[in-house]
């Protein structure tokens, strides 16, 4: 078993990918600012990563402003490469997002950067994309202004956050790397943001209206499935509505 490292530990990702690793009986050290440890500031990433083995990074930006998710990324890859290679640690792996080699603005761009920065770092780096999670769903119902929540139409193929941990987990323990093209994880089925959320809003008694998503950056590539799984990809269940039912 080994010692890993999980950067943004308390986030919606974070919180499933450091069940799992305890589950398969890994060492996991939490790294969050809730645990006295900021990949920004550096504040108690080295006492962090002593004989930390391998890194996840699950952090992320809260807004999708791009220059600022930028720059949160450059800083975050920055000191994860420098304070992980005095540390020994061996490997980095990172969640993305399916798509991201397509994205020209917004908060995709910005993991795009993500990307290339942890790539061009001095420690070998393992990526999985991954498609946008079911609990997305409920943040985009949360942004809502009034009592009609006005979502785009816009195709996706959702996948629950525990389903990603699980296949993020796998890749960065695997004892060889993954060969090209980059891993993806999608749900097992087609369906559209508004959709989904209407059975969601269903629930907390919201209107969910069906936009064509015209003012969302790159709207026309998601419009044309460039955020879809491509063919290689890894399709895990359970579906939305089998995932919702779960929810309490």
């Amino acid at each position: 078993m080994s010692k890993l490292a999980v950067a943004g530990a308390t986030g919606r990702l974070g919180r499933h990918v450091v069940d799992v690793l305890a589950e398969r009986g890994h060492q996991v050290v939490p790294m969050s600012r809730a645990s006295g440890v900021d990949i920004i500031t550096g504040q108690g990433l080295a006492e962090a990563l002593a004989g930390v083995e391998l890194i996840i990074d699950v952090a992320s930006w809260h807004a999708s402003e791009q220059e600022a998710a930028t720059e949160f990324f450059r800083t975050s890859a920055r000191n994860l490469h420098e304070y992980g290679r005095k540390a020994g640690v061996a490997q980095i792996t990172m969640a993305s997002i399916i798509g991201v080699d397509l994205a020209t603005a917004g908060f995709l761009a910005a993991k795009k950067a993500h990307e290339e920065l942890l790539l061009s770092g001095p420690l070998p780096v393992r990526i999985l994309r991954a498609a946008q999670f079911h609990e997305f769903v409920g943040q985009l119902l949360d942004w809502r202004q009034g009592d009609v929540a006005y979502l785009p139409a816009l195709p996706a193929q959702l996948v629950a956050c525990r389903t990603v941990a699980e296949e993020l987990v796998d890749l960065a323990t695997a004892l060889d790397a993954p060969g090209a093209p980059i891993p993806e994880i999608a749900g097992p089925r087609k369906e559209t943001l508004a959709k989904a959320a209407a059975l969601l809003g269903a629930r907390r008694d919201i209107k969910v209206v069906g936009v064509d998503g015209s003012g969302m950056p790159d709207a026309e590539i998601a419009a044309n499935g460039g955020f879809l799984p491509s063919p290689h990809a890894k399709l895990a269940g359970p579906t939305f509505q089998e995932w919702l039912d779960t929810q309490p």
